[in-house]
């Protein structure tokens, strides 16, 4: 079953690109005493992905801030090496690029895509949650396009 709104994030362990490579970063840690909008993509480089959703989060990222949010981050079932690549080819500095390898994360949160069938193995949903302290305040999972995790929605619902 799917994370809803009102539920406290579970703490599990991603990667994310420090100075020196890959760090482990908890989500406990990540959300504890923060607004952090978080946005998951199927996958880093695809074209969904880097045409528009991500586009809009770099464009937004100032407005999104300003509106009393402390981290936006972008989570992919990808490696921390190909988000950090990513980062760099969308210019997405603003954004804490989140590595969910292995599913764990995106499993515990109900928000797995099998897309097994296309050769790439489990990913996320294309979704976007705000968190207060942990606590979902908005969860918005698109079915197709980029309607209900789109930057502008955020903002709406911020």
């Amino acid at each position: 079953m799917a994370i809803s709104i009102g539920d406290k994030l579970p703490d599990i362990t991603l990667k994310t690109n420090g100075a020196n490579g890959p760090e482990d970063l908890s989500t406990g840690d990540l959300f504890a005493g923060k607004r952090v909008v978080l946005f998951a993509v199927p996958g880093a480089f695809t074209p969904g992905c880097s045409n528009t959703h991500m586009p809009g989060f770099v464009i937004k990222a100032d407005e999104i801030l300003a509106r009393g949010v402390d981290t936006i981050a972008c989570m992919a079932v990808n490696d921390a090496f190909v988000l950090d690549a990513w980062q760099k080819d969308q210019n997405a500095e603003r954004i804490t690029m989140l590595a969910d390898g292995n599913a764990e994360f995106t499993r515990a949160l109900g928000l797995e895509l099998d897309a097994t069938g296309g050769g790439m193995g489990i990913r996320s949903k294309r979704f976007a949650l705000i968190a207060d302290d942990g606590v979902v305040t908005y969860l918005g999972v698109d079915t197709k396009g980029v309607d209900q995790s789109s930057a502008e929605t955020i903002l709406s619902k911020l």
